[in-house]
């Protein structure tokens, strides 16, 4: 199973998300590393084993700035697999975000303006280097196309499987720094309709019942945060489930 570990960007800093309200986001407090240093926070979490990693960057995808120089530095770093959000909504903003040296480019419910524009960056895309982030509030899809944010989840991860979309993260902000446990209930209508899919988790994970609980209901993988943070997820563990 994959475990994926988050760094959230502002301002250059490593922040800890909280239930999607930005406005609370403060340097991260860790017992992996110091402070909102991103670079030493994955110094750590390649300790522990964990080669991927999801990276978000909240000041682009709130339109605000952006932090490409520091994107570069971490998923340049030897053994990264990196997954970016840097708010991509066109092709061309895209292949900047392969460019920094990213693995994968994620295209997010949140910041796209429509099917036509993941269509088309699908279209200029290898299907491997393509994520889709449907990004939730308790079970709502967060969108700022309305036709988009209209619809039902499986209504649009069954549209990402038409479009060939092959890895998806479902992401429900309620749950993300809650410590609340994953959406398995979701997550399993989602991988039964969609059995096509790649589907990773994203909120609320605590500890090793609730990735083995995500893995029972057919995720290939949880992003991980708050769990690593305050080590209520074991290295045993984690040792466990990438084995598994």
């Amino acid at each position: 199973m994959r475990l994926i570990p988050v760094i959230d960007l502002i301002d250059g800093q490593a922040v800890h998300a909280i239930r999607g309200e930005r406005e609370r986001y403060r340097p991260v407090e860790s017992r992996l590393a110091d402070g909102g240093d991103a670079l030493a926070l994955l110094g750590s979490f390649r300790r522990l084993g964990l080669q991927e990693l999801y990276l978000a960057d909240l000041d682009a995808i709130r339109g605000v700035g952006q932090n490409d120089a520091l994107i570069a530095r971490l998923v340049r770093q030897r053994g990264v697999i990196a997954m970016v959000d840097a708010g991509a909504t066109t092709l061309d903003r895209a292949y900047e975000v392969l460019a920094l040296g990213a693995q994968k480019v994620i295209v997010a419910s949140e910041t796209l303006d429509g099917w036509r524009s993941l269509a088309a960056i699908r279209a200029g895309l290898p299907g491997d280097r393509l994520v889709f982030s449907l990004d939730l509030l308790d079970g709502r899809v967060i969108a700022r196309h309305p036709d988009l944010a209209g619809l039902d989840p499986l209504v649009v991860l069954d549209r990402l499987q038409g479009l060939q979309v092959r890895e998806v993260i479902v992401l429900d902000l309620a749950h993300v720094g809650a410590s609340t446990g994953g959406d398995c209930a979701l997550l399993s209508a989602a991988h039964a309709a969609c059995p096509s899919l790649c589907l990773l988790t994203g909120g609320g994970i605590r500890h090793l019942p609730d990735l083995q609980a995500v893995q029972h209901a057919g995720g290939c993988g949880a992003l991980l945060a708050t769990a690593l943070h305050d080590g209520s997820l074991e290295p045993a563990a984690i040792r466990e489930m990438l084995a598994a």
